[in-house]
């Protein structure tokens, strides 16, 4: 009966027993786990008991009132992790001096008086002009934020994690310098650290210094009173060229390692390659600047080396000439009656004599549309007139590949196919040279640099190897300055300045000894630091019969350009202005002076 009850409500006796079985063994463990509680309770009780006599043992010892402060500094600490996981997103506020303070600060070099001081980089960076007077030397010192311990370990760790993190999605169409700032305060942000934004500003400063700049010459890339920048090797204070201070030692150098990445740092700027199987380059940085540096040991034993020629950021003008007394407001005049007549001009001079600027400038004094072709090695030349072509050089991009090296002579044969009016070769040192006088021959107007010091030495250099112009083409040279960087005694005792030492006219040749006839028109005299004209010039007198000008009309056309020129530095002019007037005067010269007669 029971079995047939058990059947109708579907469980069997098989069943019944293994249900009791569960049962005992559910049993068997929850008394298990009761010991263990019961044991571990006891454990626990015995731990905190522990923990409950140390600490009255450390009460005592500290006493209450130390206990009280620590108690509030546990308090303070929570209540700023809280405040940490409740703001608001973080973002960068303006640098404001009266809110966060000066970032940077110097109070000088023992052994030093400082000269003065000015800022590169407001307000991260500055340059102090340093003066030993025992050791009878100037020292460049470039002051940049200082890092307390938290905010370098706080820099290093961005420095880790924000390449990391950049995408390409980060990279797309923003500037770089708004890249590194959205990616450092997030970064900072999931940090969740209690940071100041004075912090933050040197930290942003350092990280777009180092990875958008120019690392530790950064300042020095910024300052405009600097021309060349000179590392000769590893832990060697680095040199500058300063326009009032002349060569100067800085406070700057790399390690060994940090210059051999700096070095290749450089050459990926330039788009180029550089190892220690070719561990030389010579090439233009992108704001212009010319580079050539070297990589390792390989050819320059003290380690990697560097040097820039700093780009000027804005073109050298006649009134940057008038002003530094490279040329006086008569000369220029002189000068931009033969430019706007077609004569050629070669600038000679030795190196960092001021022959490209001088160029430059020059070149300001050409009408707006003529058509003009610039050729060069590196890019320096700036010019302001809308039909200019410009071209440079390029290297082979390997030796092993079929793209081809285009030199200055294959740019200039091209040139000459293009009908240009005014052709300028930053610099004229083989082939090209030829090529060049051959432009002149057949009436292009050129202009052009040399290294040469004097008027013998210009002659050798063209007539001899790798040139090899004939002294038959020669003559067809209009005029010749002869440039120098001199030291001048009076109120510049001293210092160093660039000078025009001569301009000589091209008159021919002697029909009799076959030798080049030239005119000196204006020297240098040295001593009283003036320019002294000498004899008549052959080529104002050439464009006196070209143009039917008498005497009045060409003293009247000088008159006038020595106006401008002196009404230029006058109201101190830009280059953008100087051409401005420079183009009025040609559209309509009377009108244009008589504007000038009305504001002097």
């Amino acid at each position: 009966m029971g079995i047939s009850t058990s059947k109708t409500q579907g469980i069997t006796m098989k069943d019944e027993l293994s249900i009791i079985s569960i049962d005992d063994n559910i049993s068997d463990r929850v008394e298990r786990m009761e010991n263990e509680i019961e044991n571990k309770g006891d454990l626990i009780n015995d731990e905190i008991s522990n923990k409950i006599e140390k600490i009255g043992q450390l009460v005592e010892k500290i006493g209450k009132i130390d206990l009280k402060e620590r108690l509030k500094e546990e308090f303070a600490d929570i209540k700023s992790y809280f405040h940490i996981l409740a703001r608001e997103k973080l973002t960068l506020e303006p640098y404001s001096l009266e809110k966060f303070g000066e970032l940077v600060s110097f109070d000088g070099l023992k052994g030093y008086v400082e000269k003065e001081r000015y800022w590169v980089n407001q307000p991260f960076a500055f340059i102090a002009i340093l003066y030993n007077e025992q050791e009878k030397e100037h020292l460049y010192h470039t002051v940049e934020p200082e890092l307390s311990i938290f905010e370098r370990m706080v820099l290093e760790t961005l420095y880790e994690t924000i390449l990391d993190t950049l995408t390409l999605y980060d990279t797309s169409d923003k500037k770089k310098s708004e890249i590194l700032e959205n990616k450092i305060l997030e970064l900072i942000d999931g940090y969740s650290i209690e940071i100041e934004m004075s912090s933050i500003h040197k930290i942003m400063y350092y990280i777009k210094r180092d990875y958008i700049g120019y690392e530790r010459i950064d300042p020095i890339m910024k300052d405009p009173n600097i021309e060349d920048i000179s590392c000769d090797g590893s832990n060697i204070p680095i040199f500058v060229y300063h326009r009032k201070y002349q060569n100067i030692k800085s406070n700057v150098s790399f390690e060994s390692d940090k210059l051999d990445s700096f070095v290749m740092k450089l050459a990926q700027n330039c788009e180029k390659q550089i190892s220690i199987g070719d561990p030389l380059i010579n090439s233009t940085l992108p704001d212009g600047s010319r580079l050539n540096a070297s990589l390792g040991r390989e050819v320059t034993f003290r380690g990697s080396t560097f040097t820039i020629r700093k780009f000027k950021e804005h073109a050298f003008t006649p009134i940057d000439l008038i002003k530094n007394g490279t040329y006086t407001s008569d000369i220029l005049a002189y000068m931009w009656l033969a430019v706007e007549n077609n004569k050629s001009i070669i600038f000679a001079g030795a190196t960092a004599s001021g022959k490209t600027s001088a160029l430059n400038a020059i070149s300001l004094f050409i009408p707006s549309m003529a058509k003009i072709i610039s050729i060069e090695d590196t890019h320096e030349l700036v010019l302001h007139h809308l039909n200019w072509i410009g071209s440079v050089t390029r290297e082979s991009f390997s030796k092993n590949t079929s793209a081809r090296e285009i030199d200055m002579y294959e740019l200039l044969r091209q040139a000459l196919r293009q009908r240009p009016e005014y052709i300028i070769v930053g610099e004229i040192r083989g082939k090209e040279a030829m090529t060049l006088f051959q432009a002149m021959n057949t009436g292009h107007t050129t202009y052009s640099t040399m290294h040469a010091d004097s008027i013998n030495t210009v002659i050798s250099r063209l007539e001899g190897d790798p040139i090899n112009v004939p002294r038959v083409m020669i003559q067809a040279l209009d005029i010749l300055c002869i440039q120098m960087l001199i030291q001048v005694e009076g109120k510049m005792e001293g210092k160093r300045v660039r000078r025009l030492d001569s301009m000589i006219e091209f008159t021919g040749i002697d029909p009799q000894t076959q030798d080049l006839r030239f005119n000196e028109i204006y020297n240098l005299d040295m001593k009283s630091d003036t320019f002294r004209k000498s004899g008549k010039s052959y080529v104002l007198e050439s464009i006196m019969a070209r143009l039917s000008w008498n005497e009045e009309k060409l003293k009247s056309e000088l008159e006038n350009r020595r106006l401008l020129l002196e009404y230029m530095v006058k109201k101190e002019m830009d280059e953008f202005e100087i051409v401005a007037l420079i183009q009025s005067y040609y559209v309509d010269s009377q009108n244009t002076m008589k504007i000038l007669e009305k504001n002097i």
